[in-house]
Protein backbone atom coordinates (compact mmCIF):
# COMPACT_ATOMS: atom_id res chain seq x y z
CA UNK A 1 0.00 0.00 0.00
CA UNK A 2 3.22 2.29 0.73
CA UNK A 3 4.44 1.65 -2.47
CA UNK A 4 1.15 2.63 -3.93
CA UNK A 5 1.00 5.85 -2.12
CA UNK A 6 4.53 6.62 -3.67
CA UNK A 7 4.21 5.91 -7.44
CA UNK A 8 0.10 6.73 -7.36
CA UNK A 9 0.50 10.37 -5.67
CA UNK A 10 4.00 11.09 -7.97
CA UNK A 11 2.04 10.72 -11.15
CA UNK A 12 -1.13 12.32 -10.11
CA UNK A 13 1.09 15.49 -9.30
CA UNK A 14 3.05 15.74 -11.92
CA UNK A 15 -0.09 15.14 -14.48
CA UNK A 16 -1.73 18.49 -12.11
CA UNK A 17 1.32 20.51 -13.93
CA UNK A 18 3.53 20.32 -10.07
CA UNK A 19 7.34 21.25 -10.55
CA UNK A 20 8.84 17.86 -11.16
CA UNK A 21 11.42 18.36 -7.53
CA UNK A 22 8.03 18.57 -5.46
CA UNK A 23 5.87 16.05 -7.10
CA UNK A 24 9.27 14.16 -6.00
CA UNK A 25 9.45 15.27 -2.20
CA UNK A 26 5.50 15.66 -1.81
CA UNK A 27 5.31 11.91 -2.56
CA UNK A 28 7.97 10.82 -0.38
CA UNK A 29 6.51 12.37 2.34
CA UNK A 30 3.26 11.36 1.72
CA UNK A 31 4.65 7.44 2.39
CA UNK A 32 6.87 8.82 4.98
CA UNK A 33 3.29 9.86 7.16
CA UNK A 34 1.32 6.66 6.26
CA UNK A 35 4.09 4.46 7.60
CA UNK A 36 4.34 6.23 10.68
CA UNK A 37 7.67 7.35 10.10
CA UNK A 38 9.32 10.46 11.49
CA UNK A 39 9.69 12.91 8.93
CA UNK A 40 13.07 13.73 9.86
CA UNK A 41 14.09 10.38 8.02
CA UNK A 42 13.48 11.91 5.26
CA UNK A 43 15.16 15.22 5.25
CA UNK A 44 18.60 13.02 6.97
CA UNK A 45 18.32 10.92 3.06
CA UNK A 46 17.99 14.29 1.32
CA UNK A 47 20.88 15.79 3.63
CA UNK A 48 23.47 13.02 2.56
CA UNK A 49 22.20 12.56 -0.57
CA UNK A 50 23.57 16.18 -1.25
CA UNK A 51 26.50 15.97 0.76
CA UNK A 52 29.02 13.90 -1.11
CA UNK A 53 32.48 15.87 -1.84
CA UNK A 54 32.27 14.38 -5.34
CA UNK A 55 29.03 16.88 -5.53
CA UNK A 56 31.21 19.57 -6.07
CA UNK A 57 32.50 18.65 -9.59
CA UNK A 58 28.82 19.98 -10.00
CA UNK A 59 29.00 23.89 -9.33
CA UNK A 60 32.64 23.78 -10.84
CA UNK A 61 31.56 22.25 -14.04
CA UNK A 62 28.42 24.15 -14.83
CA UNK A 63 30.18 27.66 -14.13
CA UNK A 64 32.68 27.01 -16.30
CA UNK A 65 30.08 26.44 -19.06
CA UNK A 66 28.45 29.63 -18.19
CA UNK A 67 31.80 31.26 -18.19
CA UNK A 68 32.67 30.19 -21.62
CA UNK A 69 29.41 31.18 -22.83
CA UNK A 70 29.78 34.49 -22.21
CA UNK A 71 33.45 34.58 -22.63
CA UNK A 72 33.32 34.34 -26.50
CA UNK A 73 35.10 30.84 -27.11
CA UNK A 74 31.56 30.14 -28.23
CA UNK A 75 32.06 32.20 -31.61
CA UNK A 76 35.52 31.10 -32.20
CA UNK A 77 34.15 27.73 -32.30
CA UNK A 78 31.08 28.90 -34.66
CA UNK A 79 33.80 30.24 -36.93
CA UNK A 80 35.66 26.95 -37.08
CA UNK A 81 33.14 24.68 -37.47
CA UNK A 82 31.57 26.95 -40.34
CA UNK A 83 35.16 27.02 -42.58
CA UNK A 84 35.11 23.01 -41.85
CA UNK A 85 31.51 22.52 -43.10
CA UNK A 86 29.96 25.13 -44.56
CA UNK A 87 30.64 24.82 -48.23
CA UNK A 88 28.34 21.60 -48.57
CA UNK A 89 25.14 21.49 -49.40
CA UNK A 90 23.14 22.82 -46.56
CA UNK A 91 25.86 24.32 -45.10
CA UNK A 92 24.90 26.21 -42.33
CA UNK A 93 22.95 22.94 -40.54
CA UNK A 94 25.96 21.08 -40.79
CA UNK A 95 28.10 23.62 -39.60
CA UNK A 96 25.57 23.73 -36.72
CA UNK A 97 26.13 20.13 -36.01
CA UNK A 98 29.82 20.70 -35.69
CA UNK A 99 29.93 24.12 -33.84
CA UNK A 100 26.94 22.50 -31.20
CA UNK A 101 29.29 19.39 -30.78
CA UNK A 102 32.14 21.30 -29.87
CA UNK A 103 30.64 23.25 -27.65
CA UNK A 104 28.62 20.25 -25.93
CA UNK A 105 32.66 19.50 -25.28
CA UNK A 106 33.47 22.77 -23.39
CA UNK A 107 30.05 23.24 -21.75
CA UNK A 108 28.78 19.78 -20.87
CA UNK A 109 25.13 21.04 -21.05
CA UNK A 110 22.58 20.36 -23.94
CA UNK A 111 21.11 23.62 -22.20
CA UNK A 112 23.85 26.05 -22.04
CA UNK A 113 24.66 24.78 -25.58
CA UNK A 114 21.64 24.81 -27.26
CA UNK A 115 21.07 28.76 -25.57
CA UNK A 116 24.82 29.87 -26.51
CA UNK A 117 24.59 27.99 -30.08
CA UNK A 118 20.61 28.42 -31.17
CA UNK A 119 21.21 32.60 -30.01
CA UNK A 120 24.18 32.58 -33.04
CA UNK A 121 23.06 30.43 -35.25
CA UNK A 122 19.53 30.15 -35.67
CA UNK A 123 18.70 33.45 -36.44
CA UNK A 124 21.43 33.19 -38.74
CA UNK A 125 20.10 30.37 -40.79
CA UNK A 126 16.81 32.00 -40.98
CA UNK A 127 18.14 35.00 -42.65
CA UNK A 128 20.15 32.72 -45.17
CA UNK A 129 17.01 31.50 -46.47
CA UNK A 130 16.82 27.99 -44.03
CA UNK A 131 13.31 27.12 -42.66
CA UNK A 132 12.90 27.72 -38.62
CA UNK A 133 11.58 24.17 -38.32
CA UNK A 134 15.22 22.88 -39.59
CA UNK A 135 17.23 25.55 -37.85
CA UNK A 136 15.82 24.59 -34.36
CA UNK A 137 16.06 21.13 -34.91
CA UNK A 138 19.38 20.70 -35.82
CA UNK A 139 20.61 22.91 -32.95
CA UNK A 140 18.53 21.16 -30.30
CA UNK A 141 19.54 17.67 -31.43
CA UNK A 142 23.21 19.03 -32.51
CA UNK A 143 23.61 19.82 -28.89
CA UNK A 144 22.13 16.74 -26.72
CA UNK A 145 25.66 15.46 -27.54
CA UNK A 146 26.90 17.61 -24.54
CA UNK A 147 25.84 15.23 -22.39
CA UNK A 148 28.30 12.53 -23.09
CA UNK A 149 31.16 14.72 -23.03
CA UNK A 150 33.79 14.68 -20.37
CA UNK A 151 32.53 18.25 -19.09
CA UNK A 152 28.83 16.94 -18.14
CA UNK A 153 28.14 16.97 -14.69
CA UNK A 154 25.61 14.39 -15.47
CA UNK A 155 28.32 12.01 -15.64
CA UNK A 156 29.27 12.69 -12.12
CA UNK A 157 25.45 12.04 -11.13
CA UNK A 158 25.69 8.71 -12.47
CA UNK A 159 28.74 7.37 -11.07
CA UNK A 160 27.12 8.35 -7.96
CA UNK A 161 23.91 6.78 -8.28
CA UNK A 162 25.68 3.92 -9.24
CA UNK A 163 27.15 4.02 -5.70
CA UNK A 164 30.83 3.68 -6.70
CA UNK A 165 30.30 0.66 -9.00
CA UNK A 166 31.69 2.81 -11.93
CA UNK A 167 34.86 4.37 -12.57
CA UNK A 168 34.78 8.06 -13.73
CA UNK A 169 37.70 7.79 -15.75
CA UNK A 170 35.65 4.85 -17.67
CA UNK A 171 32.48 6.50 -17.59
CA UNK A 172 34.46 9.77 -19.44
CA UNK A 173 36.29 7.34 -22.13
CA UNK A 174 32.88 5.41 -22.41
CA UNK A 175 30.63 8.47 -24.13
CA UNK A 176 33.50 9.40 -26.62
CA UNK A 177 33.03 7.12 -28.93
CA UNK A 178 28.70 7.28 -28.43
CA UNK A 179 28.90 11.09 -29.20
CA UNK A 180 31.19 10.80 -32.35
CA UNK A 181 28.02 8.06 -33.52
CA UNK A 182 25.49 10.92 -32.54
CA UNK A 183 27.75 13.54 -34.00
CA UNK A 184 27.76 11.60 -37.31
CA UNK A 185 23.59 10.56 -37.15
CA UNK A 186 22.92 13.90 -36.47
CA UNK A 187 25.32 15.20 -39.84
CA UNK A 188 23.44 12.41 -41.79
CA UNK A 189 20.12 13.58 -40.67
CA UNK A 190 20.66 17.21 -41.26
CA UNK A 191 22.43 16.86 -44.92
CA UNK A 192 19.69 14.49 -45.99
CA UNK A 193 16.88 17.30 -44.78
CA UNK A 194 18.80 20.16 -46.90
CA UNK A 195 19.29 18.29 -49.68
CA UNK A 196 15.63 17.06 -49.90
CA UNK A 197 14.46 21.28 -49.39
CA UNK A 198 16.80 22.11 -51.82
CA UNK A 199 19.06 24.33 -49.37
CA UNK A 200 21.98 25.94 -51.34
CA UNK A 201 25.84 25.06 -50.76
CA UNK A 202 28.13 27.60 -49.69
CA UNK A 203 31.87 28.31 -51.15
CA UNK A 204 35.05 26.36 -49.86
CA UNK A 205 36.94 29.29 -47.92
CA UNK A 206 40.23 27.24 -48.45
CA UNK A 207 42.27 24.89 -45.90
CA UNK A 208 43.93 28.19 -44.56
CA UNK A 209 41.38 29.88 -43.73
CA UNK A 210 40.49 26.54 -41.49
CA UNK A 211 43.63 26.37 -40.02
CA UNK A 212 43.25 29.50 -38.58
CA UNK A 213 39.83 29.36 -37.63
CA UNK A 214 41.01 26.39 -35.48
CA UNK A 215 43.63 27.83 -34.08
CA UNK A 216 41.16 30.63 -32.82
CA UNK A 217 39.32 27.85 -31.32
CA UNK A 218 41.33 25.47 -30.52
CA UNK A 219 42.06 26.70 -26.71
CA UNK A 220 38.60 26.63 -25.57
CA UNK A 221 38.30 23.21 -27.23
CA UNK A 222 41.82 22.42 -25.55
CA UNK A 223 39.70 21.92 -21.90
CA UNK A 224 38.28 18.17 -22.99
CA UNK A 225 42.28 17.34 -23.07
CA UNK A 226 43.05 18.49 -20.10
CA UNK A 227 39.92 17.06 -18.41
CA UNK A 228 40.88 13.81 -19.91
CA UNK A 229 44.58 13.92 -19.42
CA UNK A 230 44.38 14.57 -15.84
CA UNK A 231 42.30 12.42 -14.69
CA UNK A 232 44.09 9.35 -16.64
CA UNK A 233 47.43 10.17 -15.38
CA UNK A 234 46.42 10.80 -12.05
CA UNK A 235 47.21 14.59 -12.01
CA UNK A 236 43.52 15.29 -10.32
CA UNK A 237 40.37 13.67 -9.63
CA UNK A 238 36.92 14.51 -11.53
CA UNK A 239 36.15 17.05 -8.60
CA UNK A 240 39.31 18.57 -8.81
CA UNK A 241 39.20 18.99 -12.87
CA UNK A 242 36.16 20.70 -12.77
CA UNK A 243 38.08 22.97 -10.39
CA UNK A 244 40.64 23.33 -13.39
CA UNK A 245 38.26 23.48 -15.95
CA UNK A 246 36.86 26.82 -14.26
CA UNK A 247 40.23 28.04 -14.00
CA UNK A 248 40.86 27.58 -17.93
CA UNK A 249 37.43 29.03 -18.89
CA UNK A 250 38.28 32.22 -16.66
CA UNK A 251 42.23 32.41 -17.95
CA UNK A 252 41.18 32.45 -21.78
CA UNK A 253 37.50 34.45 -21.55
CA UNK A 254 39.98 37.26 -19.79
CA UNK A 255 43.28 37.16 -20.96
CA UNK A 256 43.24 35.34 -24.27
CA UNK A 257 39.61 36.49 -26.17
CA UNK A 258 39.79 39.11 -23.87
CA UNK A 259 35.16 39.21 -23.92
CA UNK A 260 34.44 38.50 -20.57
CA UNK A 261 33.63 41.99 -18.43
CA UNK A 262 33.02 41.86 -15.11
CA UNK A 263 29.09 42.61 -15.74
CA UNK A 264 29.55 38.53 -17.97
CA UNK A 265 31.09 37.42 -14.78
CA UNK A 266 28.39 37.91 -12.49
CA UNK A 267 25.97 36.74 -14.62
CA UNK A 268 27.58 33.80 -15.64
CA UNK A 269 28.35 33.07 -11.67
CA UNK A 270 24.17 33.96 -10.99
CA UNK A 271 23.01 31.57 -13.80
CA UNK A 272 25.43 28.92 -12.36
CA UNK A 273 24.20 29.31 -8.95
CA UNK A 274 20.75 28.79 -10.36
CA UNK A 275 21.16 25.69 -12.03
CA UNK A 276 23.45 24.30 -9.29
CA UNK A 277 20.90 25.17 -6.55
CA UNK A 278 18.24 23.01 -9.19
CA UNK A 279 20.51 20.15 -9.59
CA UNK A 280 21.00 19.77 -6.38
CA UNK A 281 17.33 20.34 -5.10
CA UNK A 282 16.33 17.65 -6.91
CA UNK A 283 19.65 15.04 -6.12
CA UNK A 284 18.38 15.82 -2.34
CA UNK A 285 14.45 15.04 -2.91
CA UNK A 286 15.45 11.91 -5.09
CA UNK A 287 17.77 10.68 -2.66
CA UNK A 288 14.95 10.09 -0.29
CA UNK A 289 12.54 9.02 -2.88
CA UNK A 290 15.36 6.53 -3.52
CA UNK A 291 15.59 5.41 -0.06
CA UNK A 292 11.63 4.24 -0.13
CA UNK A 293 12.32 2.74 -3.53
CA UNK A 294 15.10 0.59 -1.83
CA UNK A 295 12.99 0.30 1.15
CA UNK A 296 10.16 -1.34 -0.73
CA UNK A 297 12.49 -3.01 -3.22
CA UNK A 298 10.98 -1.83 -6.02
CA UNK A 299 14.49 -3.04 -8.03
CA UNK A 300 13.68 -6.29 -7.08
CA UNK A 301 10.03 -6.33 -8.50
CA UNK A 302 10.79 -4.00 -11.49
CA UNK A 303 13.49 -7.16 -12.40
CA UNK A 304 10.77 -9.64 -11.75
CA UNK A 305 8.22 -8.33 -13.95
CA UNK A 306 10.70 -8.05 -17.00
CA UNK A 307 12.34 -11.13 -16.55
CA UNK A 308 8.24 -12.73 -16.70
CA UNK A 309 8.44 -10.81 -19.75
CA UNK A 310 11.47 -12.34 -21.90
CA UNK A 311 14.66 -13.98 -20.26
CA UNK A 312 16.27 -12.81 -23.52
CA UNK A 313 18.57 -9.63 -23.08
CA UNK A 314 17.80 -8.13 -25.86
CA UNK A 315 14.32 -7.75 -24.91
CA UNK A 316 15.17 -6.66 -21.43
CA UNK A 317 17.06 -3.69 -23.15
CA UNK A 318 14.79 -2.79 -25.56
CA UNK A 319 11.92 -2.32 -22.80
CA UNK A 320 14.99 -0.70 -20.19
CA UNK A 321 15.06 1.84 -22.90
CA UNK A 322 11.50 2.36 -23.81
CA UNK A 323 11.06 2.68 -20.17
CA UNK A 324 13.66 5.13 -19.63
CA UNK A 325 12.67 7.29 -22.70
CA UNK A 326 9.01 7.82 -21.13
CA UNK A 327 10.45 8.90 -18.40
CA UNK A 328 13.13 11.33 -19.74
CA UNK A 329 10.39 13.23 -21.29
CA UNK A 330 8.80 14.01 -17.70
CA UNK A 331 11.37 14.32 -15.55
CA UNK A 332 14.21 16.32 -15.06
CA UNK A 333 17.77 14.59 -16.47
CA UNK A 334 19.24 14.36 -12.69
CA UNK A 335 15.95 13.13 -11.37
CA UNK A 336 16.19 10.44 -14.17
CA UNK A 337 19.48 9.29 -13.14
CA UNK A 338 19.00 9.36 -9.39
CA UNK A 339 15.69 7.29 -9.57
CA UNK A 340 16.56 5.09 -12.22
CA UNK A 341 19.76 3.85 -11.66
CA UNK A 342 18.88 1.71 -8.68
CA UNK A 343 16.31 0.24 -10.42
CA UNK A 344 17.49 -1.07 -13.89
CA UNK A 345 20.76 -0.72 -13.52
CA UNK A 346 21.25 -3.99 -11.40
CA UNK A 347 18.70 -5.92 -14.17
CA UNK A 348 21.17 -4.46 -16.57
CA UNK A 349 24.00 -6.51 -15.09
CA UNK A 350 22.38 -9.58 -14.52
CA UNK A 351 21.32 -9.59 -18.43
CA UNK A 352 25.18 -9.27 -19.37
CA UNK A 353 25.75 -5.32 -19.62
CA UNK A 354 28.53 -3.32 -18.20
CA UNK A 355 27.66 -0.33 -16.13
CA UNK A 356 29.36 2.10 -18.29
CA UNK A 357 27.31 0.77 -20.85
CA UNK A 358 24.02 1.16 -19.49
CA UNK A 359 25.68 4.46 -17.99
CA UNK A 360 25.98 6.10 -21.17
CA UNK A 361 22.67 4.26 -22.39
CA UNK A 362 21.10 6.42 -19.82
CA UNK A 363 22.45 9.47 -20.62
CA UNK A 364 21.07 9.04 -24.12
CA UNK A 365 17.40 8.67 -23.27
CA UNK A 366 17.89 11.46 -20.68
CA UNK A 367 18.83 13.49 -23.25
CA UNK A 368 16.16 12.57 -26.07
CA UNK A 369 13.99 13.45 -22.86
CA UNK A 370 15.34 16.85 -23.41
CA UNK A 371 14.26 17.15 -26.61
CA UNK A 372 10.77 15.89 -26.10
CA UNK A 373 7.43 17.20 -24.87
CA UNK A 374 5.78 17.99 -22.07
CA UNK A 375 9.39 19.25 -20.15
CA UNK A 376 11.48 19.04 -23.72
CA UNK A 377 13.57 21.96 -22.11
CA UNK A 378 16.06 21.89 -25.31
CA UNK A 379 13.01 21.71 -27.44
CA UNK A 380 11.83 25.07 -25.92
CA UNK A 381 15.22 27.04 -25.75
CA UNK A 382 15.21 26.40 -29.45
CA UNK A 383 11.51 26.99 -30.48
CA UNK A 384 11.94 30.25 -28.72
CA UNK A 385 14.98 31.49 -29.89
CA UNK A 386 13.92 30.48 -33.46
CA UNK A 387 10.14 32.43 -33.19
CA UNK A 388 8.44 28.72 -34.12
CA UNK A 389 5.62 26.82 -32.31
CA UNK A 390 6.62 23.25 -30.60
CA UNK A 391 4.14 21.63 -33.05
CA UNK A 392 5.22 23.03 -36.27
CA UNK A 393 8.91 21.65 -35.01
CA UNK A 394 7.67 18.57 -34.24
CA UNK A 395 6.18 17.51 -37.24
CA UNK A 396 9.23 17.69 -39.37
CA UNK A 397 11.40 16.14 -36.16
CA UNK A 398 11.60 12.93 -37.41
CA UNK A 399 14.84 12.47 -39.45
CA UNK A 400 16.77 13.69 -36.79
CA UNK A 401 14.80 11.88 -34.28
CA UNK A 402 15.19 8.85 -35.89
CA UNK A 403 19.17 8.83 -36.57
CA UNK A 404 19.49 9.57 -32.70
CA UNK A 405 17.35 6.19 -31.67
CA UNK A 406 19.48 4.65 -34.64
CA UNK A 407 22.85 5.64 -32.40
CA UNK A 408 20.96 4.38 -28.60
CA UNK A 409 20.17 1.84 -30.61
CA UNK A 410 23.99 0.97 -31.72
CA UNK A 411 25.28 1.58 -28.58
CA UNK A 412 22.48 -0.53 -26.66
CA UNK A 413 23.37 -3.61 -28.70
CA UNK A 414 27.00 -3.49 -29.29
CA UNK A 415 29.33 -3.07 -26.39
CA UNK A 416 32.27 -1.92 -28.07
CA UNK A 417 30.81 1.69 -28.63
CA UNK A 418 30.93 2.31 -25.24
CA UNK A 419 33.51 -0.26 -23.98
CA UNK A 420 36.25 0.10 -26.69
CA UNK A 421 38.19 2.87 -25.44
CA UNK A 422 37.98 2.34 -21.88
CA UNK A 423 38.88 -1.08 -22.46
CA UNK A 424 42.14 -0.36 -25.04
CA UNK A 425 43.55 2.97 -22.85
CA UNK A 426 42.64 1.59 -18.96
CA UNK A 427 42.94 -2.12 -19.56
Amino acid sequence: MALTILCVSFTLLLLLGVPVAFSIGLSSLATLLFEGMPLAVGFQQMISGMNPFSFLAIPFFIFAGEIMMYGGIADKIVDFAKSLAGHLRGGLGMSNVLACTLFGGVSGSPVADVSAMGAVLIPQMKKEGYDADYAVNVTTHASLVGALMPTSHNLIIFALAASGKVSIAALILAGIVPAIVLTICNLVAAYTVAVKRGYPAGTFPGWSVVGYSFAQSLPGLFVVVIIIAGILSGAFTATESASVAVLWALFLATFVYKKLTREQLFKAAAKAVKSTGSVLLLIGISSMFGYLIGLYGVAELTGQMLTSLSSTPWVIFLCVNIILFVLGTFLDMAATILICTPIFLPICQQMGMSTEQFGIVMLINCALGLNTPPVGTTQFIGCTIGEVSVGTVMKTIWPFYGGLIAALMMVTYVPAFSMWLPNLILK
